[in-house]
């Protein structure tokens, strides 16, 4: 069996201003940075971690460079772990969506498993790319645990998809927070999820996503 720990990025610039960054390549917060330590700390003390892989954004490659730098080892970018693009949301505050774009925004929010986001990806599209990423690395690592940095969304459609719930529900699943680390094991070509959201490391350093996500 292989073990992905999947890691949502420690919180960004982005998430801190409350706006969409989709592919806008934004850094990690000084917080965020610590998040990303605290969840290195925790996974080199919980897990034997054979390989790092992340987004190529800054936001979850920073976020995998911490957990490959304390154990000697490199980490390889993949485009297709970022983020949802987000089209004509990207870089906008999420206080002016629902304003800006009233019917997309209405479904993002009610939705979210099917909905797209204006001139950009739809949820499905998103699933789509992250699960043959996901199971491309699972295969290219049998046996072993490997972790992958990744983003908000990407993490919430592989857990409908993996859950059995689909697409239709994914309005019912909570989004993971900034650092927290999901497991997902694959074996004889089917996924599983083990432990969800794993954040209690974090205690204090915790950020949540706004209420208007």
């Amino acid at each position: 069996m292989t073990t992905l720990l999947l890691i949502r990025h420690g919180e960004s610039t982005a998430n801190l201003s409350r706006c969409f960054a989709g592919h806008i390549d934004v850094p990690l917060t000084g917080l965020g940075e610590k998040q990303a330590a605290c969840t290195a700390e925790f996974i080199v003390n919980t897990y034997p971690v054979d390989g790092v892989y992340a987004s190529d954004l800054r936001r979850a490659y920073d976020t995998g460079a911490a957990v490959a730098r304390r154990l000697g080892l490199p980490v390889r970018a993949d485009r297709l772990l970022r983020e949802i693009f987000a089209g004509q949301w990207e870089g906008k505050p999420f206080s002016e969506l629902e304003g800006n774009f009233p019917e997309d925004y209405h479904c993002w929010r009610t939705d979210i498993g099917n909905c797209r986001t204006t001139g950009g990806e739809s949820t499905a599209e998103l699933l789509a790319r992250a699960e043959s990423a996901l199971r491309r690395i699972a295969e290219e690592n049998p046996g072993k645990t490997v972790v992958v940095a990744t983003h908000a969304t990407v993490i919430r459609v592989i857990q409908c998809q993996v859950s059995g719930m689909g697409l239709g529900r994914m309005k019912d699943v909570p989004w993971t927070v900034n650092a927290s680390v999901t497991e997902l094991m694959y074996e004889n070509g089917s996924f599983s999820l083990g432990k969800v959201g794993q954040a209690t490391h974090l205690a204090a350093l915790k950020t949540d996503m706004p209420a208007n996500v």
